[in-house]
């Protein structure tokens, strides 16, 4: 690689690529300052006149992640240093970067690790294909001959690439497709995070910087959405100045490639990454630098905008009247031969996936909150409630289970019309709905939670509580709904705007962008900085279709179109002292109520905290594009046992461990089966990484992807022996619309209303019978090697309830076990579904389940393996070069 980027990029093309980018920063920097005051002025004056819009009836809460993890596990990674693939312990932190170790013993022990991604602009690929047709695109000309080794070589099936246009390409691949499907999930929540990066909190640097962007790229005859719109600001510009200097070096450099098309294809993306390394970095300090000239001045012009408020209304206005004459009248033609006849089929095709993924986020909430009230109703205890408020407070976050929801807006199509109105990809309108949602799930979770923590004191007894639950559950889904409404009609609003405006703009331009320099003179100079001619005259713009605009979401909303609200619906039924609770602040299910000793030792608490969750991270932070993460090992520790190396090693390995994989797989915040890497010195630079985004390590006690017996099941109606004395099993779920006789009553089983996905029952009606429990104390030898996918049972002490949410892959029927004695662990494979009621229509009431429903449901359980606290290790050497196997590799 080195001898590549030398050839290719020496001192002279260095100096070319640093003062193109000066180029483009600088006039950046002027965009940037003169929409700096423009953003200044609006916020204090939407700050001064107030805001006049709805108010959010669901409670918001501030820090939905602290002291968690998303997910954790273990994926093969294709080095290319030294083109084999190795074995590496991956963890999500809450800051959804993506931070991969050697192994778990590596993470364990706090090394620093191997690779951090910041997966802002990449896509996520599940096969080879997508990716080779990516990469022959991306330099044309070059395209590998048929029957020729592709450049790159998967040894499973079951690939997952991580593709940017610029930076580096990452290489994993899984065990089986339902792996695959889990961490693809993830990847893509990831992805979805980090390219919104820039924080809506602020006020003025973040509309100033997007404004900037829209009005520089405007200059250069660019109109339409930028999909490279993503990550935080230095991403972004990086992306803006690579979007200019990438078709100045393929046509430069790309001739003078040597080698095979692979080759060739190869070193391009070996040199698009260093050139996007070096902008970033010359960006970022330029950046900073723009920022902070900003700030400084930013107190004296505050101070003039509140104290010529008036005057600069009043100067604006006037701007806005001699535009609006001069504009106006072509606008409305405009808008009326091409904007006008396509405004309803834009909004029909954004609003059917749109609101059938709000619909799915309300079903998913409803079965969540109706499935732990099942298990209250018949396990009981505050315990339990405990458990089960701890993992639902993070569903929304909870890639797999929310993945049925974001999948409805894949469907978004806008086919004909996206190359009429120059709309390059739906993926910006398709990831900003799917964040929506995922805050108003956490929005309905949390009001969910306030209400019901708000009630606990007043409740007594098993039966209460259900009834409780369902009253709160019934109020949250009324005001979801309306929520909802809110943030869909905002949503179809602006995504119009975003296609519409910038068609108008490309429009008129030839007739009107021209004449604008004549209004400059109607400003006066004190003004300047906060009126500028161009942001008017797109304003008057998106006067001549705002009006048609919201005349149609009007309509969709009085014609009940998805479940839409008129703007003059108001809800009579809200509470007006909600947001009085303490929004923001988090609630400590565990802490207030979970029974734990008061006087507890530091050292002990930490320890607990550290097999309760599976890992603790650090402080939450931005990912920066570049930090180098070396594996520093000292000398007097432990190597750990080598990974299988190469596709041929792999792929035995993978048919050995296929006779052993289990049909039931679940997505933990652990491993499947830890298998020790390889002791590979490589050193990657990653997008996006930073020494303080990395989490600190410590054993995990849960989700390490081994699970814990189940205990046999007994028939219906045996006599269990307990603590207590005798008890009976509870007896076989029913049939839909059976009945039985219990205790001199009838039972009648709840309606079935299967989700999707769900395995039907055989015909024989019979349930299979739960493995029997190892013999008490048995344990698997400690550091063995465990199938991907496998799960291995063991019969240990218990563990505290786990924090994070743990999705089903498959769930298998079982026999119904009896309640295990106090402080006996149940497995979180056996999962004993059952039927649930469909969600009650908006509006509807929620009908209370019967007290003596012996409906059991077992949501998810966490599983996981003990682990004792790590041995100390010596303390790594200072972070520079590190000597490999594979030769010295160099920190950037």
């Amino acid at each position: 690689m080195g001898d590549v980027l030398s050839s290719h990029l020496d001192e002279g093309r260095r100096q070319h690529i640093a003062e193109k980018t000066g180029k483009v920063l600088g006039e950046f920097s002027r965009c940037y300052r003169e929409q700096y005051g423009v953003a200044l002025f609006n916020s204090v004056r939407y700050e001064v006149e107030g805001n006049g819009g709805p108010q959010s009836q669901l409670l918001h809460r501030k820090v939905p992640l602290e002291d968690h993890v998303i997910y954790s596990g273990n994926l093969f990674q294709y080095i290319e240093e030294n083109k084999k693939w190795r074995n590496r312990f991956c963890v999500v932190p809450h800051n959804y970067g993506l931070v991969l170790y050697e192994n778990k013993l590596a993470y364990e022990r706090e090394l620093p690790p191997r690779v951090l991604i910041n997966s802002a602009g990449y896509k996520v690929l599940t096969s080879v294909e997508q990716y080779l047709e990516l990469v022959n695109s991306s330099l044309p000309g070059v395209t590998p001959k048929s029957g020729n080794t592709p450049i790159l070589k998967c040894p499973t099936d079951f690939p997952l690439i991580l593709w940017h246009p610029y930076a580096r390409h990452y290489y994993f691949c899984l065990m089986t497709g339902k792996e695959q499907e889990k961490w693809g999930a993830v990847f893509q929540d990831c992805v979805r995070h980090c390219n919104n990066g820039i924080s809506e909190d602020s006020k003025v640097e973040a509309p100033a910087f997007t404004d900037a962007v829209r009005m520089y790229r405007q200059s250069k005859e660019q109109y339409g959405t930028w999909d490279m719109l993503c990550g935080n600001q230095t991403q972004v510009l990086s992306n803006l100045v690579m979007e200019e200097l990438l078709p100045e070096l393929r046509s430069a450099i790309g001739p003078r490639l040597k080698g095979k098309a692979q080759e060739r294809q190869r070193a391009w993306i070996q040199i698009s990454d260093a050139v996007y390394r070096m902008v970033y970095e010359q960006t970022k300090s330029q950046y900073d630098a723009m920022v902070a000239k900003c700030e400084l001045e930013r107190p004296q012009m505050e101070s003039s905008i509140r104290t010529d408020m008036d005057q600069i209304i009043t100067s604006k206005e006037h701007l806005a009247s001699k535009i609006r004459a001069f504009v106006l009248p072509k606008a409305e033609i405009c808008v009326r031969n091409h904007v006008q006849p396509y405004i309803s089929s834009i909004l029909e095709a954004l609003m059917t996936p749109t609101s059938q993924g709000f619909a799915e986020v309300r079903e998913v909430f409803f079965k969540e909150v109706t499935d732990m009230n099942m298990n209250i109703v018949n396990e009981g205890g505050l315990e339990k409630l405990v458990e089960y408020m701890e993992k639902l407070s993070h569903l929304a976050f909870h890639p797999v289970k929310m993945q049925s929801c974001y999948e409805k807006m894949e469907q978004l199509k806008l086919e004909g019309l996206q190359q009429r109105f120059d709309v390059s990809s739906t993926s910006v309108f398709k990831q900003r709905a799917q964040i929506h949602m995922r805050q108003q799930m956490d929005d309905a979770l949390y009001t969910f939670e306030t209400l019901l923590h708000q009630e606990l004191g007043k409740l007594q007894g098993k039966d209460e509580l259900c009834k409780s639950i369902q009253r709160i559950l019934e109020r949250v889904l009324k005001k979801y709904d309306y929520d909802s409404s809110t943030v869909r009609k905002k949503f179809f609003r602006e995504a119009l705007l975003q296609i519409t405006i910038p068609f108008l703009l490309k429009k008129l331009a030839p007739t009107c962008k021209g004449e604008l320099a004549k209004f400059q003179e109607l400003i006066f100079e004190d003004f300047a900085s906060f009126i500028l001619v161009e942001n008017t005259y797109e304003e008057v713009v998106l006067q001549s279709v705002m009006k048609d605009i919201m005349q149609a979401v009007k309509e969709a909303a009085v014609q009940r179109k998805h479940n839409l609200y008129r703007d003059s619906m108001v809800m009579h039924n809200s509470d007006p002292n909600l947001h009085l609770l303490g929004e923001g602040t988090p609630i400590d299910w565990g802490e207030e109520h979970g029974g734990q000793p008061e006087a507890e030792p530091a050292a002990d608490k930490r320890r607990r905290a550290k097999q309760v969750v599976s890992v603790i991270q650090d402080d939450e932070g931005a990912l920066p594009y570049e930090m180098g993460a070396e594996m520093l090992m000292s000398p007097s520790s432990p190597e750990p046992p080598r990974s299988p190396d190469g596709v041929t090693e792999i792929r035995e390995a993978l048919s050995k461990e296929s006779i052993e994989v289990l049909t039931e797989e679940r997505l933990t915040n652990g491993t499947h089966g830890t298998r020790d890497s390889g002791a590979t010195k490589e050193v990657v630079v990653a997008a996006g990484a930073a020494p303080g985004d990395v989490p600190p390590k410590g054993p995990a006690g849960e989700g390490d992807g081994v699970r814990r017996p189940a205990p046999a099941a007994p028939t219906s109606g045996a006599e269990v022996p307990s603590e207590d004395g005798v008890r009976r099993a509870p007896p076989a779920a029913l049939a839909p619309g059976a009945e039985s006789t219990a205790g001199g009553k009838v039972q009648h089983a709840m309606p079935a209303s299967p989700t999707t996905g769900a395995e039907v029952l055989p015909q024989d009606g019979l349930h299979r019978a739960a493995p029997a429990s190892p013999v008490s104390g048995a344990e698997v030898t400690s550091g063995a090697e465990i199938p991907s996918g496998d799960k291995v049972h063991r019969a240990t002490p218990p563990s505290p309830a786990p924090r994070a949410d743990v999705p089903p892959s498959d769930k298998v029927h079982h026999a119904m076990p009896a309640s295990p004695a106090s402080g006996a662990e149940v497995p979180s494979g056996d999962e004993v579904p059952h039927a649930t009621p469909p969600s009650p229509a908006p509006r509807a009431e929620v009908p209370l389940p019967p007290t003596g429903t012996a409906c059991h449901q077992r949501s998810d359980k966490e599983t996981g393996e003990e682990v004792a606290l790590p041995v100390a290790c010596s303390p790594p050497p200072p972070a520079g070069t590190t000597e490999s196997f594979e030769g010295m590799q160099t920190e950037f």
